[in-house]
């Protein structure tokens, strides 16, 4: 039998590994820019514009972006896809200064279809980041209430609740490093289907650690009597092909969404294929560790020196 359970701290230490870099990420943006992701317009307030140009044509972003600046909007993202469509982040446009910018680039690129135009103010945005906040935090309130009431009949019930929380905080970091790390390398922008992506997230990885959890009450009354750590090293292995082939049903077909969906989701979908398989192993490597970790307080040795061996 596989002993997962023994080589805990070597999937924490992964987790710490893969969190880490995202939250120095996150710290390095924060101080450039006083906010600690690359914000879109959903949070901050602006506008964004989907052209799709009549004729293909070579269409470089810097070249928009000195048309944008001419017109008054000097911080703008662009971002094209493919040889004809164009997506572009700024400011705040109004309908005179939008006209401005779209006969600025018709006279350089020729004829476009407008597939998309969106203003957020800033007020808006202000809301839509205090409501992101209140709901993370209230899933992580519900879910430990659940679990709480639904291991009631277990010893520690509560550690159950707080195993699975810090297990979706996992994903939470991991994910949100993703966004600042991915907002550095490809200019990226957490918006509104970020969020969407990260409740999603947040549902799979609970799921799976309710399965998890489950088969571990069973095996408490089963082998009455077995080490802890064995029991939940057993439970692991019992629900494991069920996590990963159901998570791999979700995988592939995020990833061919991936390859062959279009610009204006692939932020969104490669943030929620990396988010599941972070949920994934989360449910399996750290949730049920932790239990283990709180059953024998092993804290309390981490830090504590080894006597020397007599000779």
């Amino acid at each position: 039998m596989f002993d997962i359970v023994g080589k805990r701290y070597w999937f924490f230490a992964l987790s710490l590994l893969v969190i880490i870099p995202g939250l120095i990420s996150i710290g390095i943006h924060w101080r450039q820019t006083g906010a600690p992701l690359p914000l879109s317009i959903d949070f901050t307030g602006g506008s964004i514009m989907e052209l799709q140009f009549k004729e293909s044509q070579s269409i470089q972003p810097g070249d928009i972006q000195v048309i944008l600046a001419q017109n008054g909007f000097d911080d703008s993202l662009v971002q094209t896809s493919g040889t004809d469509t164009v997506l572009i982040r700024t400011k705040e446009m109004d309908s005179a200064a939008k006209a401005r910018v779209q006969d600025a680039l018709r006279t350089r690129w020729g004829a476009f279809i407008e597939q998309r135009f969106e203003s957020v103010g800033p007020a808006v945005g202000a809301e839509v980041t205090r409501a992101s906040a209140i709901a993370v935090g209230a899933a992580a309130m519900g879910i430990l209430l659940y679990l709480w009431f639904a291991f009631r009949q277990v010893p520690n019930a509560f550690r159950y609740g707080t195993a699975a929380v810090i297990a979706m905080f996992h994903d939470v970091f991991v994910m949100l490093g993703l966004g600042s790390i991915f907002g550095f390398a490809f200019g990226w922008q957490v918006d509104s289907l970020f969020l969407t992506a990260l409740m999603t997230v947040i549902g799979f990885s609970v799921h799976d650690t309710i399965v998890v959890f489950d088969r571990i009450r069973e095996n408490m009354i089963r082998h009455r009597g077995e080490p802890f750590d064995l029991i939940v090293n057993h439970s692991i292995i019992q629900t494991l092909d069920r996590s990963i082939n159901t998570q791999l049903t979700v995988m592939f077909t995020l990833l061919a969404m991936v390859l062959f969906g279009g610009v204006t989701i692939r932020h969104f979908v490669t943030i929620l294929l990396l988010g599941v398989f972070s949920g994934t192993y989360s449910s399996i490597f750290n949730a049920a560790q932790i239990l283990v970790v709180w059953e024998y307080r092993e804290w309390r040795t981490w830090f504590r020196r080894q006597a020397p061996v007599a000779a």
